[in-house]
């Protein structure tokens, strides 16, 4: 495992007790309503077979559970230890049993080619360097006619927008970040890493180069949430 994969996997050991409380806060609780639009763009069908890649806490899964009335097989997927044992707490406490949970990296899916109807990846994909390779093995596990969703931070292109969310985001939000969770380089780290990930179009052109079809992306909450949806044809 190189080094920045560590760094990426142990922050997020470190920051999981927090995490829920800090989505909901940083993001005055409109990550739930971007992951119902995220659920809601993949057209799930009942029986459908799902995969949660950096599942993290599982909210992504939870909300498909919820949208398919538990009529599905979910796989949570996740990097991080400390992650996977609050979302394996949390399925205990919904008792959840369509939900399994297994640790892995994205870059290597341990699953055969065909076996997926769906693949989210919420806030996860900026966290993989080779994102190109990611791609490609998600195409792969996918059916045909299965769809991929991916849900990232986004950054203004232009304007006052753009100058406030800044000043947000580089200034107030990491202050916020490591006064709750007592861990500053990991409330540094999300900005400079949302910062650095590609505008929309560039993004829609590496699902392209993957093999992904009808590639569409939508802009939520004034710009600094993207969706993009992809079908493997």
């Amino acid at each position: 495992m190189n080094k920045e994969l560590d760094f990426v996997k142990d922050m997020f050991d470190r920051i999981a007790p927090k995490y829920d409380f800090l989505n909901r806060l940083l993001s005055l609780r409109q990550d739930t309503v971007w992951r119902t639009q995220m659920v809601k763009a993949a057209r799930l069908k009942k029986d459908a077979e799902i995969l949660d890649v950096a599942c993290g806490t599982c909210d992504v899964a939870l909300e498909a559970a919820s949208y398919l009335k538990g009529r599905t097989r979910i796989t949570g997927l996740d990097f991080s230890f400390g992650m996977l044992e609050l979302g394996k707490k949390k399925l205990r406490q919904k008792k959840n049993k369509s939900i399994a949970l297994i640790n892995g990296d994205a870059l290597s899916l341990p699953f055969g080619p065909g076996l997926f109807d769906a693949v989210f990846i919420a806030f996860g994909i900026r966290n993989i360097m080779n994102r190109q390779a990611a791609l490609d093995e998600f195409f792969t596990v996918l059916k045909q006619g299965g769809r991929l969703a991916v849900l990232e931070l986004t950054t203004p292109e232009k304007g006052i927008l753009r100058s406030l969310y800044l000043l947000y985001f580089q200034k107030l939000l990491p202050l916020i970040g490591s006064f709750f969770s007592k861990d500053p380089k990991a409330y540094q780290y999300l900005p400079d890493s949302v910062l650095k990930f590609p505008g929309p179009v560039e993004f829609a052109g590496l699902m392209k180069a993957a093999g992904f079809k009808r590639v569409r992306f939508k802009q939520m909450t004034l710009g600094i949430v993207t969706l993009f949806i992809g079908v493997k044809a």
